[in-house]
Order: C-alpha cells, then sequence, then structure tokens
C-alpha cells in the first residue's frame, strides 16, 4: 500500500522542491503547516518550479484541495522561510 499522507518541507527558502513521487490518481489535500512563520508557493510553473511570482500562497493552516492528482512529483512547493512546508492527505482512500 503506498502513503496516504505525508509532509514536505524546503530547506532552503528559494529552491523549490517536488512535493514527493509517489502517484496519487485522485484527489489531494495540501494544508500548510501551522508552525509556518512565512509563506509557502504551491503549483508547477511549467519549467517545472515554482516561486513567489508563479505559485498559489499559502499563509500558515491555509489549505489547497485538488480534485486530481496523478504523481506528486507534479506538483512543487517552495517557501519564504528556511525549513518551513506543507502537509499532504490523499482523499480517495
Amino acid at each position: 500500500m503506498s502513503a496516504i499522507s505525508g509532509q514536505k518541507t524546503v530547506a532552503a527558502a528559494g529552491t523549490a522542491v517536488a512535493l514527493g513521487t509517489i502517484q496519487i490518481n485522485g484527489p489531494l489535500m495540501i494544508k500548510a503547516l501551522a508552525a509556518n512563520a512565512g509563506l509557502v508557493y504551491v503549483g508547477n510553473d511549467g519549467t517545472p518550479d515554482v516561486a513567489s511570482d508563479s505559485g498559489l500562497e499559502l499563509a500558515a493552516a491555509e489549505v489547497i484541495i485538488y480534485d486530481w492528482v496523478g504523481n506528486l512529483g507534479s506538483i512543487y512547493l517552495d517557501s519564504a522561510e528556511n525549513g518551513e512546508g506543507v502537509a499532504w492527505l490523499k482523499l480517495n482512500i
């Protein structure tokens, strides 16, 4: 059975990282960690990358829900502060 939840942080602010590598093939919830002091940016600008000028901004504890995600590797995460990030949860279990 593949993972149904996880967390991802950005070690160095300004350096985007893929959310993961597993197949979701369904809906996904992403929530900014409650302890975040700054914004996190979620998305994919097509290069693939994401940054403050191309991603969806999430403040601490804010949530986004994707109707369908294939692979977590298609979603990128960046942050305004080192070590901040998100938690994710597969919704079609």
